[in-house]
């Protein structure tokens, strides 16, 4: 049995306290690594929560893993104790289902969170199945790779799904931990990037980012000006938004796609759809070979989150940073 050390909430929207477990015997396809860094991330806040009605407590949040492999079972594939890996929202699925051996293991039903119903990355171990450790390619920066196995993987996924072209022209709504690295990306994608922004006093800051355009998302002159030119639109905000008037900056069969957690109904006019063909969809994350080839492509442009990091002993003075919004743009752990 190993003993780890982690800090967990002991009931919703409670501090974080130091708190351990054991962990029993490896198993025959299991990882156990040896956490350096941990991202913070909303979906960690919500977990603390409870806002999602899937927590059990005392909860060890953390699910943007970098770290080493410190041990692993007798059928584990591909992987040997001291690799630099990582692991995110997920750390299991069946591998029998349609989904898992269509490759697409991250829609399996019965896929595993990280930090559902067991102990995450907010510790000094963490075990999971091999196939969802994966293996950080040679010059990756480990201090800032943990939020690209959520938030990197999340707005990247859409980008490959929808048959983005280096062609189009694109726009990002909301930029922050999400939408700034989706600025990054379309931008090394080779795309034209509009970024929406209700501050257009972040202009420069944005275009720093990546964008070739910031457009005032309050101003309907502003919006007028891009109409019919857009051919994708991704959103990353939570929040309810004018849909229609985004509808009408794309072009025809042009696409919005939200990875956005909006809670409230999409008011989505149909004719808005149907004469130009137009389309709306929304996605998870990605699978296990899109998140492969995802960290080759960071590495490749040197693409990371922008972060701000903390001793992970200083964890609830980081939550209270995050949710006073106060981060930029992603929080990192050090172990």
């Amino acid at each position: 049995m190993i003993k780890v050390n982690a800090y967990a909430a002991n009931s919703a929207a409670s501090k974080l306290e130091k708190y351990s477990y054991h962990l029993t015997s490896i198993g025959n396809e299991e990882v156990d690594i040896k956490v350096n860094y941990c991202g913070l991330c909303h979906s960690d806040l919500s977990m603390i929560n409870n806002e999602w009605g899937l927590s059990q407590y005392p909860l060890v949040p953390g699910h943007e893993i970098v770290g080493e492999v410190m041990a692993l079972g007798s059928e584990v594939k591909g992987l040997k104790v001291g690799d630099k890996v990582g692991m995110g929202w997920y750390s299991q699925s069946c591998m029998q289902c349609n989904q898992c051996m269509d490759g697409k293991q991250h829609l399996c039903g019965t896929a595993e969170g990280t930090i559902v119903g067991r102990h995450g990355g907010f510790a000094d171990v963490v075990r999971g199945h091999w196939s969802w450790t994966t293996l950080l390619p040679e010059g990756v920066d480990m201090a800032k790779a943990g939020p690209l196995f959520c938030g990197g993987i999340t707005v990247f996924n859409p980008i490959v799904l929808s048959g983005v072209q280096p062609t189009d022209k694109v726009g990002v709504i909301g930029i922050g931990g999400l939408g700034h690295l989706a600025l990054k990306f379309l931008k090394a994608w080779g795309c034209e990037v509009t970024a929406f922004t209700s501050n257009k006093s972040k202009t420069e800051a944005l275009k720093k980012m990546g964008a070739h355009n910031v457009v005032d998302s309050t101003d309907s002159k502003d919006l007028e000006r891009i109409a019919g030119s857009l051919n994708f639109i991704l959103n990353t905000t939570n929040v309810k938004l004018d849909w229609n008037a985004y509808l009408t900056t794309l072009a025809p069969q042009g696409k919005l796609h939200t990875v956005g957690a909006v809670l409230e109904p999409m008011e989505i006019p149909a004719f808005s759809l149907i004469g130009g063909e137009k389309s709306v969809g929304g996605s998870p994350l990605g699978s296990i070979a899109l998140t492969r080839k995802m960290l080759e492509f960071c590495v490749r442009h040197d693409i990371y989150p922008t972060v701000e990091e903390f001793k992970m002993e200083n964890i609830n003075e980081a939550i209270k940073h995050l949710e006073d919004g106060k981060a930029r743009f992603r929080v990192v752990l050090k172990a």
